[in-house]
């Protein structure tokens, strides 16, 4: 008696995990899948954005560095839409201008040092370089580590790519080495 009802949890056990196996590869095949729903980003989502609405940005990705990035963030749209853009405004004039820009993406792409980046953005004195390196710090876009060397802090590098692919065409970017 004891066997058939030992027998009857082992058989049910194996249909569970036959099951979550079941359930696991199909997640694994719908992962890898190319989407073709729109809004693919948003179908954990909809539950927890009824009503009011949310803005949200979410990226992982490793530089050319090898350091690794995980990023979220989220803001109700009611909140984003009653708060006073202008304060923010040094902001986006950090990034307003194509060299700061050429900073930017070099120190993504691992170079660092203050001499290196001049090169990099083609400038002809120490001086314009660090008009435009003061800029990007006092914008919390950049932070010096040590002497002369720059990184993107960590809570930036996701939503400066993300404000940078907001304005890049889909499929004009292609991969490089």
């Amino acid at each position: 008696m004891a066997s058939d009802s030992l027998q009857r949890r082992i058989d049910a056990l194996e249909e569970r995990v036959a099951r979550l196996e079941t359930a696991r590869d199909a997640s694994r095949d719908a992962e890898s899948a190319p989407r073709e729903d729109t809004f693919w980003a948003l179908e954990g989502l909809r539950h927890r954005l009824a009503g009011r609405g949310q803005v949200l940005f979410t990226g992982a990705l490793d530089l050319p560095t090898g350091e690794h990035y995980e990023w979220q963030q989220g803001a109700y749209a009611d909140g984003v839409l009653a708060a006073d853009w202008a304060e923010y405004a040094a902001s986006y004039a950090a990034l307003g201008h194509p060299v700061r820009l050429t900073l930017l993406r070099a120190v993504l792409r691992g170079t660092r040092s203050a001499t290196e980046l001049q090169d990099v953005a083609g400038l002809n004195t120490t001086g314009q370089l660090y008009h435009h390196l003061k800029q990007l710090t006092a914008a919390g876009w950049l932070q010096a580590e040590g002497r002369g060397h720059y990184h993107v802090p960590a809570g930036r590098v996701v939503p400066l790519l993300v404000l940078v692919s907001a304005v890049v065409p889909p499929g004009s970017h292609q991969e490089t080495e």
